[in-house]
Order: structure tokens, then C-alpha cells, then sequence
């Protein structure tokens, strides 16, 4: 699905990756590239960004079904330490159109 509704929050929200999302089913190939592209750009606007200046003993935690997440590597010369988790969650749901 483009849209979901977020099983904890009930929000809307996109649900396409530019890494991931290929097509939109029901559009012509045309049409979901334009509404893809279009969708990208809107999400990496920058009021939609976090950029993490890390410091010893920081932790970061985001939703994955609800955040892009776009790695940098920005500590060089530095060891990063990096222990990743992910939890069980449920299926995905559709959100009613608005």
C-alpha cells in the first residue's frame, strides 16, 4: 500500500521508499513514476529530517514503518558501535481513503 495506517498512532501515513517501491499497481508505468517522484520529494523536504551530531554515549531509536532512514558516514577515523533490533510488530493496514 502507498498509504497506511499506522497500527499504534492510527495516523496516516506514506508507506513508499525509493530503495524499495517499484511501482504503484494500477498506474501505468508513466503515471506511478511521476506520483513516486513526487512522493519523494515531498518526504526529503528538510523540515522532515533529523540529522543526528552524534556524541559519546547517544542512542537513536525511530519507527521503520513510519521513517525513512539514510545512513552517513560522517565519523571517520572513528569506530562506530552499532547494535540493531527489531521488533515484532503486525501486519500492515491500508488506510481508508480520506
Amino acid at each position: 500500500p502507498v498509504v497506511i495506517t499506522h497500527p499504534l498512532s492510527g495516523r496516516r501515513g506514506l508507506f513508499v521508499n525509493p530503495v524499495f517501491t517499484t511501482r504503484i499497481e494500477g498506474l501505468n508505468p508513466e503515471e506511478s513514476s511521476a506520483l513516486l517522484a513526487m512522493l519523494y520529494a515531498h518526504c526529503q523536504q528538510p523540515e522532515f529530517q533529523c540529522r543526528v551530531r552524534w556524541r559519546a554515549g547517544d542512542i537513536t531509536m525511530w519507527d521503520n514503518r513510519a521513517t525513512w532512514h539514510k545512513a552517513i558516514n560522517d565519523y571517520h577515523g572513528f569506530r562506530r558501535l552499532m547494535h540493531r533490533v527489531t521488533v515484532e510488530g503486525g501486519p500492515l493496514a491500508t488506510a481508508p481513503a480520506a
